[in-house]
């Protein structure tokens, strides 16, 4: 069956277990292949593996399309106290086959139910070989009878008019009475011979190759279960749901005494879990809140900010439900509230700036407030982006893993690339218009709390960073160092492959001496059960899987048990609240049952184990070689030393040979003379012993065996074997000891094959110590002491393959994560030295994510390597929230480099502190949660916490230093990108412009007039394309010189005689050169009409932004004057009231106060009209939506008394009439 499938298409690996009477063949396919196509293949194979398989050995069948991970829902049957003796394991296994899983089986999702314990009810016809040989009659003949004797036919039908009568014979046997009354032969004196005279008829069962034990408090014993296996895809969840519905209707339709308890049931996990996520998210969602309320110091602003978090989770939930992503512990289990509403806050913030900067004094009208959030929502838009597309991007190498992680964390990834991109789209679209709403449209100046709480934080920043940039080299040189020693402590750091998630129950691989009988078993399994209640009163109850089912989805010696300990919930335990305390409690506990061995895992855990690399231990070492004597004596030699490894525990030795037999070697001499065959001889011997099914009986829709065998007195030692008699051709009857040798031997207990090559498998689990550095150990120790043969070789196995393997792909994930990061930075800043300046952030983090880990005891696994990937991601919004501030202020030209770095991180301190917690507190319920499912979580978020504490700290230190020793260098390299290379980057994502900045400063510099025409002269079309024009006429004059085409003709043949001729000319015309200058002329004249064009358009480009900056400059100016006197009036308006009611004044004085104060009140309202008329020319002007601030420190106020009086300023009518007022 191997050779035959190794050779079926995207196969990853072939691995076999074969022993005594059952050999099951595990072939893994690469994970995206359908599993309905693998089947086929599979199938197609097998059909013709079958032809190769010598006849008697068996036919190979595909197991269910389930896996061992589908045992979703396990439960057992039992009778009610008091109803026992009425109904007994034979009876109850006939309950479960015929009634309770022929109802489950057509439950949607349910791939197979397998019975296990109990007895499975034969019709069994005991025969006595003293009266077999007492009547001359074989086993065969007694088969052949039953045969013969049990069936029906139909004789076509016979037609009578006006009906047709069909023809029936009904010979099937109806039950014990039947079968006794079946004739075998009539002997010498013609008197029939029936099966009641040579064998016992009665109801038995088939022989055991497996058992299921139960204990309770109240009671122990053997019981009967059933295990559901879900189809493979199916949502476990939803399938649960469906078999708990199915088993309360099934419990109402059994006999009264009889019920069905489950004992496992996935759904209670998956409910755990769930309950877990749930209870993080929204304590994490809660948490941010707080913090953006604080930070912002608007109970409203925060309101706005937090109303994204629903919103951005429906939206992921929908994208979930689209692609098809379950919500389980991992797609939902590593959302940050905080990342998700950075993209709010941006808008948020630079809205409530605006607002704040409200010189009206008065609230915003509606409209007003509309203009106010767009103005500053476009502005900030390129921010809100570029912050959300950044902690995108670094998420997609997590999609490119592949494998268990890639099924574990891909999930994760998609569902934060959702989540994310809802607030980003809410951010641009939805937050905009809420804030309009909202946000109070009247603004208070007065110092909050959160003011306050800032102006404390500043108070014991400003002299840490004044100590920084005196001392650049110890902060440099610290900060180094401390890099070091966090990459020195992370090599020595131990790995796991993922942190183990606590199911909430045991199960124990159990083991006795190869070749231990059922009985034994079944006493020592009951033993142990009984310990385990007993002792410790966090056990519910125990249930024990002996051997083998009757479908064989786990291929299981009598010897080996599966023993699952259902435990109480946490908070109920007693002895001890760690589950691996408890597993060594338990485990000492059972020291005292001589001869048995016990492994402490989990239900999945175990499954999953065994299904990625055939070992169901934590670690497996795998021993390949030829020879299983060879490679036992190894096995036992590894053992020695493993067991020496501190961490290593639960150690398991595959027993590949020992397994007790009683041979039977035909002698062919000997059966030659008696002229029989090995087919009757081994018929014989399989029919007595094992029992050959005869047909079929029938109790209404339920179908048992009838099987014939020897008694059960007959089938009990090595003598019933050699007395058992065969029968010659002759009719003699000869024992088998005459024909063959029958004696005890030792035999192989088990063969492991894996890709065609054998292999024996020494396993151990490992607790209170990490993985990776158990292999080492084991590793060092084993290459030091043991020498292998040749052709043999050692490979280690379970979660340390898998770690290894994951390790190997972050390796790749993580530097292209980091990789993009540097390429969306450079995409930004256009600056390779700005770019890796903020790049810097990302070391500081890792310094925090590894120093996290060491203080809280955790190993580097997978979840806290995808933390570190999500990490970077978010370590750089600071660095540019802090480069961003720097460029702007230096800029302004008005500062020194200390001065910028002082006065820039006094202005963005807030949005730095404030994204560092909101980030890094939406996941302190992850890392502080010990509910089940948070073991996963814990590794991730941990890396984020630390990582955002020293990145946070670090950049408000490190950063300003290094960006001092940066700008002390050479100016900067700067090159273009093309937009459209960026857009395909992003994969489509647009960034709205080349230097979009996440949290770029809400108000940017004033525009100065120089500065307008400039960007006007930049960015205007009709420059531009005069621009142009003058690169066409220069291109033209290029060609003002055309000499034409040079013809070439070549002639070859007899042309002018016998001869061959050879003709070969060449011809040019060549112009007259006057007809050259004249042209070049022309081009010339073109162009400097063209250049001329140019001129004239800027010109006029330059005066209308002039006139227009300057008109703009004026009503401004204006509003100021009218605000100063509104504020006059205003008090005039409240003092004429008050002198009228107080009878000091006549009506007349307050309507005259009120007519002037309406009269300032217009203006100012027309003025403001004028104003934005004239903003909105100069962005047409500009080509620009930006926010436009006039610059007043261009304009100098002109004293009177200097202008010339003769001059034109002078004589100016309006200045005159200004002047008189």
């Amino acid at each position: 069956v191997e050779q035959t499938m190794s050779t079926i298409p995207e196969i990853e690996q072939v691995r076999s277990i074969s022993r005594f009477g059952l050999s099951v063949v595990t072939i893994v396919f690469h994970d995206d292949v359908d599993i309905y196509w693998a089947r086929q293949q599979v199938n197609e194979k097998l059909s013709e593996a079958k032809n190769n398989i010598p006849g008697g050995l068996g036919n190979p069948e595909i197991s269910p399309i389930s896996t061992g991970l589908g045992e979703i829902y396990q439960y057992v049957i039992h009778a009610k106290p008091g109803f026992e003796k009425k109904f007994d394991a034979r009876e109850l296994r006939s309950i479960q086959d015929w009634i309770v899983r022929k109802q489950l089986l057509g439950t949607p999702g349910i791939a197979e139910v397998n019975s296990f314990g109990g007895l499975l009810k034969q019709y069994e016809i005991a025969l006595d070989p003293d009266k077999l040989r007492s009547f001359n009659l074989s086993i065969n003949e007694v088969f052949t009878a039953l045969e013969q004797n049990n069936q029906n036919t139909g004789g076509a039908y016979i037609d009578k008019k006006p009906n047709a009568y069909f023809i029936r014979s009904e010979g099937l046997v109806g039950g014990l009475d039947d079968i006794n009354k079946i004739v075998v032969k009539n002997n010498a004196s013609g008197i029939p011979v029936l099966i009641r005279d040579i064998a016992t008829v009665q109801i038995g069962n088939s022989i055991r190759y497996g058992a299921l034990t139960r204990a309770t408090p109240e009671s122990q014993g053997e019981a009967v279960g059933g295990i559901v296996m879900m189809l493979k895809g199916a949502n476990a969840n939803n399938v649960v749901g469906l078999v708990k519905a199915k088993i309360e209707r099934i419990n109402k339709t059994l006999p009264e005494g009889v019920v069905i308890e489950p004992f496992l049931d996935r759904s209670a996990l998956v409910d755990r879990a769930m309950g877990t996520v749930a209870t993080n998210l929204i304590e994490g969602a809660l948490i941010v809140i707080f913090v953006l309320v604080l930070f912002l110091g608007n109970f409203r602003a925060g309101l706005v900010v937090a109303s994204v978090i629903p919103l951005a989770m429906l939206f992921a939930i929908s994208l979930m439900n689209l692609f098809g992503v379950s919500g389980n512990l991992m797609s939902l289990g590593a959302i940050d509230f905080g990342l998700i509403v950075d993209g709010a806050v941006i808008i948020v913030e630079a809205t409530m700036h605006t607002l704040a900067g409200n010189k009206l004094g008065r609230a915003f009208t509606q409209p007003e407030m509309d203009e106010q959030v767009e103005q500053s929502s476009v502005r900030m838009m390129s921010a809100a982006a570029f912050g959300q597309i950044i902690i995108l991007i670094v998420y997609l190498p997590i999609l490119a893993l592949v494998g268990i992680e890639g099924k574990m964390f891909g999930p994760m990834a998609q569902t934060v690339s959702f989540a994310i991109l809802g607030a980003f789209i809410l951010s641009l679209t939805y937050v905009p218009m809420v804030s309009s709403l909202f946000l109070s449209k009247k603004v208070s100046h007065k110092k909050n709390f959160s003011d306050r709480m800032m102006d404390f934080f500043q108070r014991n920043y400003s002299p840490l960073i004044h100590a920084a940039l005196r001392k650049r080299k110890l902060v440099v040189i610290s900060s180094v160092a401390l890099l070091a020693i966090s990459i020195f402590l992370f090599t020595r750091m131990g790995g796991e492959f993922i942190p183990t998630l606590e199911e909430g129950d045991f199960a124990v691989e159990t083991r006795l001496l190869t070749g231990s009988s059922l009985t034994q078993s079944i006493d020592k399994i009951n033993q142990a059960s009984k310990i385990l209640v007993e002792k410790f009163p966090e056990v519910k109850e125990v249930i024990g899987k002996i051997g083998a089912a009757e479908i064989p989805t786990d291929p299981m010696p009598m010897e080996a048990t599966d023993l699952t300990v259902i435990l109480k919930d946490k908070k109920d335990w007693t002895t001890t609240h760690d589950r691996e305390e408890l597993a060594e409690l338990m485990g000492k506990a059972l020291e005292d049952i001589p001869g048995v061995s016990f492994g402490f895992s989990q239900p999945i855990q175990l499954r999953s184990n065994e299904l990625i690399s055939g070992v169901r231990q934590d670690i497996g070492i795998k021993i390949f070689g030829n020879d299983l004597n060879e490679l036992t004596d190894i096995s036992q030699e590894i053992g020695k030393i493993v067991s020496t490894v501190d961490g290593a525990r639960d150690l398991y030795l595959e027993q590949a040979t020992g397994l007790p037999q009683i041979m039977v070697k035909i002698d062919r001499d000997r059966i030659a003379q008696y002229g029989l065959s090995i087919e009757t001889v081994n018929q014989t011997l399989n029919t007595a012993f094992a029992g050959q099914s005869a047909g079929l009986v029938y109790e209404g829709e339920q179908r048992y065996d009838m099987v014939v065998r020897l008694a059960v007195q007959n089938r009990q030692n090595i003598d019933d074997v050699k007395n058992v008699y065969v029968t010659a051709p002759n009719g003699n009857q000869i024992p088998m000891g005459q024909l063959a040798d029958v004696e005890f031997k030792v035999g192989p207990n088990q063969i492991q094959r894996e890709d065609t090559q054998r292999r024996i498998i020494v396993g151990l689990n490992v607790r209170g110590r990490d993985i990776a550095s158990v292999v080492e150990e084991i590793q060092l120790k084993i290459n030091q002491q043991i020498k292998l043969p040749t052709g043999y070789f050692i490979t280690y196995g379970g979660q340390f393959e898998n770690l290894k393997q994951a390790t190997q792909r972050l390796s790749i994930a993580v530097p292209v994560a980091l990789l993009l990061i540097l390429l969306l930075l450079y995409f930004s800043f256009g600056s390779i030295k700005q770019s890796i300046l903020i790049f810097s952030a990302i070391p500081m983090a890792a310094i925090g994510g590894i120093f996290a880990l060491l203080l809280r005891g955790m190993p580097f696994s997978i979840s806290a390597g995808v933390g570190f990937i999500a990490l970077f991601g978010v370590a750089v919004l600071n660095g540019i929230v802090l480069i961003t501030e720097f460029n702007r202020l230096k800029k302004l030209n008005k500062y020194g480099l200390n001065e910028i770095v002082l006065k820039g991180t006094a202005i963005r301190l807030r949005p730095v502190l404030m994204t560092a917690t909101v980030a890094s507190l939406g996941f302190l319920p992850m890392a502080l949660s010990s509910a089940a499912g948070a073991e996963v979580q814990k590794p991730l978020a941990t890396v984020v916490i630390g990582g955002l504490i020293t990145s946070t700290i670090l950049t408000l230190i490190v950063l300003p230093v290094l960006y001092t020793y940066f700008e002390s260098f050479k100016s900067k390299v700067k090159a273009a990108i093309p937009t459209a290379t960026i857009a395909i980057f992003i994969l489509g994502l647009t960034l709205f412009a080349p230097a979009a900045k996440a949290q770029l400063p809400v108000t940017g510099s004033p525009l100065t007039l120089q500065q307008a025409i400039q960007t006007a002269l930049r960015n205007n079309q009709a420059v531009k394309s005069s621009g142009l024009q003058i690169s066409q006429q220069q291109a033209l004059r290029g060609s003002s010189i055309d000499l034409g085409k040079t013809n070439f003709d070549v002639q070859y043949g007899q042309i002018n005689g016998i001869k061959k001729d050879n003709n070969f000319s060449a011809s040019q015309n060549i112009p007259n050169p006057a007809l050259f200058k004249s042209q070049q002329g022309l081009y010339d004249a073109q162009i400097r009409g063209a250049e001329i064009g140019l001129a004239v358009t800027q010109n006029d480009l330059s005066y209308q932004v002039k006139s227009t900056y300057t008109q703009l400059a004026y009503f401004t100016a204006l509003q100021q004057l009218y605000l100063s006197q509104d504020s006059v009036y205003n008090s005039f308006l409240k003092a004429a009231a008050l002198r009228y009611e107080t009878g000091e004044t006549n009506l007349l004085e307050k309507t005259t106060a009120e007519t002037q104060y309406n009269e300032v009140r217009n203006q100012m309202s027309k003025n403001q009209s004028d104003i934005l008329a004239y903003t909105s020319e100069l962005k047409r002007l500009l080509n620009s939506q930006a926010q436009i601030e006039i610059s007043k420190e261009q304009f100098v106020q002109v004293n009177w008394n200097n202008i010339v009086q003769d001059s034109l300023i002078a004589r100016n009518p309006l200045l005159a009439s200004y002047r008189q007022q």
